[in-house]
């Protein structure tokens, strides 16, 4: 049995030695306990977003179920390696190392776990305290107001003696200052605390449409049926985005619209028969189904099962759609990396362009970048023609190591590439 059949027998014992029943992972990774059951068997095949699921869950390293224990350790120290500048000859001594001092390379690994978790706090604080602009207007608020009661107090603390009308407006000038600097501070620190939700996106239309959306994982099954009904979209926002603003509703509505547009030139049961027949090509799929390539890269993000990432753009480079995927971030406030296969497209209408990316500062996941520009419909003389960039990003083979990985940043502010030719801004974690 090889490596990777065992994969289902390292979630069992794992899942054994933290004392978690069967079900209750299951619960916490969204299958039936059958389904488990017959993963952890070595009965189905596992990959992608289930996989990172059940590590999250176990709180394990992906490497270590698919590989074990020891291949995730020589991935750690490899990835210390490289953030190490160490040359090649001496990287290939990580195996002889971690034979001779095992705690020592489990202690090295540990560490350079950490330093992956805290450089992906960083990054996300660092692109929410520099724009995001609620928290910016909530700190111009708690200074602004803080100054005003320093001032009023300085005045009553003078040595002057002031008259009792005049002491009476400044003591109430200080009580309603007071209660406006408690009432900023205890909203800014509720902002701060949410995790989930629009609110902790910035309480942008973007970021509300996001949050929808991963609720339902993105993906309508409701959609996928033959002549839906031309009021499907409109019921579906009146009974389940009644609580978003009406920016984002105009925003979720077009978003569906295109969802809707898409399933009924291809349906996701037909696009897993090409799949199978054809493989994950979308070229190959585009011409099966002759449909553009960029409708086949949005309808593959829909499919769960691909756990797969989706970042849409438009003329400005502006971000206008993200589908989140783990090991690759998408910068909620900040300008994106230029380097990205996505803005290279918008460059090459008409061209498919494919490379295996992975993004530095982080564990370094690999992926398949599949990207192209769909071109909209000119409707007047001498007016650009509407264009999105689309790139889907799968998650890379284990293992595979015939394609040549581009380093790729999220966004200059955190990208550790010193010399890079596209660099804007200094970064902060030189």
């Amino acid at each position: 049995m090889t490596r990777e059949s065992e994969t289902g027998s390292r979630i069992r014992e794992r899942r054994v030695m933290q004392g978690v029943k069967q079900a209750d992972l299951a619960r916490a990774i969204g299958i039936s306990a059958s389904y488990l059951n017959l993963i952890e068997h070595n009965r189905r095949k596992i990959g992608g977003k289930l996989l990172l699921g059940i590590a999250a869950a176990l709180e394990v390293e992906p490497q270590a179920l698919t590989e074990g224990a020891e291949a995730a350790l020589l991935g750690a120290l490899g990835e210390a390696a490289v953030n190490a500048a160490m040359s090649e000859h001496d990287a290939q001594h990580a195996e002889a190392f971690a034979s001779r001092f095992p705690q020592w390379a489990e202690a090295l690994a540990v560490s350079q776990r950490r330093i992956a978790v805290l450089e992906r706090t960083v990054e996300s604080l660092s692109d929410r305290m520099a724009h995001d602009p609620y928290l910016a207007d909530s700190m111009h608020e708690l200074l602004s107001t803080a100054a005003a009661v320093r001032s009023t107090a300085e005045i009553l603390a003078g040595e002057g003696a002031l008259e009792q009308e005049w002491q009476d407006r400044f003591h109430a000038n200080l009580d309603a200052d007071s209660r406006r600097l408690a009432q900023s501070a205890q909203v800014l620190v509720g902002y701060l605390e949410q995790s989930k939700g629009a609110a902790a996106a910035g309480l942008s239309p973007q970021n509300e449409v996001e949050a929808f959306l991963a609720d339902r994982d993105f993906h309508f099954p409701q959609f996928e049926k033959q002549n839906l009904p031309t009021t499907l979209v409109d019921g579906l926002i009146k009974q389940e985005a009644a609580s978003l603003s009406d920016a984002a509703r105009f925003t979720l509505r077009r978003v569906l619209e295109q969802v809707r547009g898409d399933a009924g030139v291809l349906l996701l049961a037909d696009l897993q028969t090409g799949i199978n027949e054809e493989g994950l090509q979308p070229v190959l799929l585009a011409r099966r189904f002759s449909v553009p390539v960029a409708l086949v890269l949005r309808r593959l993000a829909a499919l769960p099962a691909l756990g797969a990432g989706l970042v849409v753009c438009d003329r400005s480079g502006t971000v206008i759609f993200r589908k989140s995927v783990d090991g690759f971030s998408v910068p909620r406030f900040d300008s994106c990396c230029p380097l990205w296969p996505l803005f290279a497209a918008l460059a090459a209408p008409g061209a498919v362009l494919r490379e295996r990316v992975g993004q530095l500062g982080r564990a370094q996941v690999q992926f398949d970048a599949f990207a192209t520009t769909d071109l909209g419909v000119a409707h007047e003389y001498n007016t650009p023609v509407p264009a999105h960039g689309v790139m889907l990003l799968l998650p890379a083979p284990a293992g595979d190591v015939r394609m040549e990985v581009r380093a790729v940043g999220a966004t200059c502010r955190i990208c550790p590439q010193e010399k890079c030719h596209a660099r804007r801004e200094p970064s902060i974690m030189g």
